[in-house]
């Protein structure tokens, strides 16, 4: 048997509040979520004045790259190329989802929107980076 690493609520709170330090320094709108490997919400936190359908949003672009093992903008140029590949299981080809990796493996994800796409991905990546990986 082998070992695998997971996120545990320490992490996705860990992510949360630097993800939260991002957006709010921006003063951005937003909301975030966290998910496991499998694409499973372990956390969702949305923000003061954030739109309600951000929070399927958010969510949906984790999973996306929690499942897929590609980051929302690597789905987007995809499509752009390859127009068919919207319909790839899982895949949600707008950028903000950036998937987790320890030791080579995904563990998991964070998703963003609130703001323009590439600003979704820099409170991700900067949620992402607290972890120190």
């Amino acid at each position: 048997m082998r070992t695998k690493s997971v996120l545990t609520n320490a992490d996705a709170q860990k992510i949360m509040a630097a993800a939260k330090a991002e957006a709010g320094k921006q003063k951005w709108n937003v909301t975030i979520a966290v998910v496991d490997d499998a694409g499973l919400l372990l956390m969702l936190e949305r923000g003061d004045g954030a739109r309600p359908q951000t929070a399927q949003v958010a969510t949906l672009k984790a999973r996306s790259a929690a499942v897929t093992h590609r980051s929302g903008k690597v789905w987007e140029d995809t499509v752009k190329q390859r127009p068919g590949m919207v319909n790839f299981p899982d895949a949600f080809a707008v950028q903000g989802g950036v998937a987790i990796t320890y030791q080579g493996e995904i563990i998991g994800a964070v998703g963003v929107s609130g703001v323009q796409s590439h600003e979704d991905e820099q409170v991700a990546l900067a949620g992402i980076a607290a972890l120190g990986l």
